[in-house]
């Protein structure tokens, strides 16, 4: 009796081996130690703001006489605003200026908030 041939047929055999899934390796890495943070030094104002000026006469009835920086001015022109509720309810931009914010913005009864550091310049020296 004859054995049968245990060969694959030849289109079996030109078949590409089915790849192997190739797991990869995670390696954990160590989480470095973690560095102190460093503080960071407080922001040293613009030696322009931190300078003391002079208001006029019409601005210091509002932020005083004494020679104060401008950021103080603005602060103490904002203090005056909300004291007197003279911000627009409804636009939050808009200043309605009494009777001495009239003279310094010019004469103008409404403001841009933006503008009115504008027109306090004029009254700075």
């Amino acid at each position: 009796m004859a054995k049968a041939s245990k060969k694959k047929p030849a289109a079996a055999a030109k078949k590409p081996a089915a790849k192997k899934a190739v797991a990869k390796k995670v390696v954990a890495k160590k989480a470095a130690p973690k560095k102190a943070v460093a503080k960071k030094a407080k922001r040293k104002p613009s030696a322009a703001l931190m300078k003391a000026v002079t208001p006029s006469a019409l601005l210091a009835e509002i932020v005083g006489s004494k020679p104060i920086p401008r950021g103080q001015i603005t602060k103490n022109l904002w203090a005056y605003i909300k004291k007197f509720g003279l911000q627009d309810k409804i636009n939050k931009r808009m200043i309605n200026a009494d009777e001495k914010l009239k003279k310094i913005f010019g004469g103008k009864s409404v403001v841009n908030m933006f503008e009115m550091t504008k027109l306090v310049s004029k009254h700075i020296s």
